[in-house]
């Protein structure tokens, strides 16, 4: 891969944590998801929020990831 793809790669990655995180503060309205895990938004009633933070926390993870493994 060349130099430029891998600032491109880093870039769009670093755009998808950055939604994703917005998204699971305002799914979880904190950002303890952050130190807590899944155990943040697990305890949810409201299942549309509920799944819209998995969602966006797997994204999250993957992004993260993929960033360290660019390192």
């Amino acid at each position: 891969m060349s130099a430029f793809q891998i600032k491109n790669l880093r870039r769009r990655l670093e755009n998808i944590s950055s939604e994703a995180t917005d998204e699971l503060n305002k799914a979880c309205g904190h950002d303890l998801w952050r130190n807590i895990g899944f155990d943040a938004f697990d305890g949810l009633k409201d299942l549309a929020r509920k799944e819209r933070a998995n969602y966006y926390y797997g994204q999250w993870q993957v992004a993260r990831d993929l960033q360290e493994s660019l390192k």
